[in-house]
């Protein structure tokens, strides 16, 4: 098992527990995870601090931007399975959110990180990279 934890968000991870191997939360919420669920969150994440970074260049200091994105569940049989996240903030800090649509008859979480917790969530989302294999 592995947890990383930092003010006001937490990733731990756990191959072995069959099928939630994540936990994700932030200051007052938490959920487990599934691989593909990890997965499209780690894949959207990813995205959206690419655009982020392609854009910085091009904001002026007090302007703001959002992104959003929305992505089907990897391998899920459910055709309306998806995670959609946004990316909300300036130049130099931002926030995450995301809500987790499963499809039918199973559960859904709704989350966010603040502007303090994004970053380093983000960050250590991004070492799952080489640990699980992970590809976008």
């Amino acid at each position: 098992m592995e947890v990383c934890q930092g003010e006001g968000w937490r990733l731990v991870i756990d191959p072995a527990r069959d099928p939630y191997i994540a936990l994700v939360g932030g200051s007052d919420w938490a959920v487990e995870l599934t691989r593909q669920e990890l997965e499209t969150l780690w894949r959207a994440s990813r995205r959206l601090r690419l655009q982020h970074a392609a854009l910085t260049d091009q904001l002026m200091a007090e302007e703001s931007l959002e992104l959003d994105l929305e992505l089907p569940l990897q391998t899920s049989s459910v055709p309306a399975a998806s995670l959609w996240m946004a990316l909300e903030g300036d130049r130099q800090q931002w926030i995450l959110r995301f809500v987790l649509n499963p499809g039918a008859g199973a559960r859904a979480v709704e989350g966010g990180w603040s502007v303090g917790a994004s970053a380093p969530f983000a960050a250590a989302l991004e070492a799952l990279e080489v640990r699980l294999g992970l590809v976008d």
